[in-house]
């Protein structure tokens, strides 16, 4: 068993299990939404690279929200294959618009959580900042990323099992041709997991947090 969260949000079929962490040492200066793994791989928001990213988020001083997405631990309903999700990522966006309201949000998956979150990261216009970790380009399609206009964080292991870093590339290429807010922060000898590698995975997602927040903040 792994620890219950302490919140649950509503959703379309219940509630979504979650955690709401402030950072430490000050008022927040912005909200994050932090999204796990394929539930049927075993991905919860107590995986240790989702752990990991909201605890850098909150060290570059955001204040983050981890959910459950449905099926999941304490959170309601059913694994819909993506499409359900796609709602749980809006329930959670919800949450952190109407909690912290005029605070810029950024949106942070893993894997799958990637998947769903981007998409709905793209199109939401209170989502400021994305970031992408271990993109499983070889699972699902990432065209639409193609035309993001958005700040956006790739964080990549050069070994990782489910997306080829050279189909990453050619991707990160097509959206510098409209976006210089791109970037790609490889992990040398890191797979899909990170294992070995969180330190590194942190610290890479703390230093653009933080620089993104002070563009926010100057601008």
């Amino acid at each position: 068993m792994y620890p219950a969260g302490n919140l649950f949000i509503p959703a379309a079929h219940g509630q979504l299990e979650a955690i709401l962490k402030e950072p430490q040492g000050g008022p927040h200066s912005g909200v994050a939404l932090v999204l796990h793994p394929h539930p049927l791989g075993g991905g919860t928001m107590h995986n240790k690279v989702v752990f990991r990213a909201a605890a850098a988020l909150n060290e570059a001083g955001l204040t983050t929200l981890r959910i459950n997405f449905r099926g999941v631990g304490k959170s309601t309903g059913e694994h819909d294959e993506g499409r359900g999700e796609l709602e749980d990522v809006r329930a959670g966006l919800q949450y952190l618009a109407e909690t912290f309201p005029q605070q810029p949000i950024t949106l942070c998956g893993f894997s799958f959580g990637a998947r769903v979150g981007l998409e709905v990261g793209i199109a939401d216009e209170r989502v400021r900042n994305l970031i992408s970790i271990g993109t499983p380009l070889n699972k699902y399609d990432f065209a639409f990323l193609a035309n993001c206009r958005k700040p956006i964080l790739f964080v990549h292991g050069d070994r990782d099992e489910f997306g080829a870093l050279s189909r990453l590339q050619q991707l990160v290429e097509r959206i510098k041709q409209h976006n210089a807010s791109v970037e790609l922060n490889i992990i040398k000898d890191s797979g899909h997991f990170f294992e070995g590698h969180l330190d590194e995975l942190k610290q890479a997602i703390t230093d653009w947090a933080s620089r993104q927040l002070n563009i926010h903040i100057g601008s």
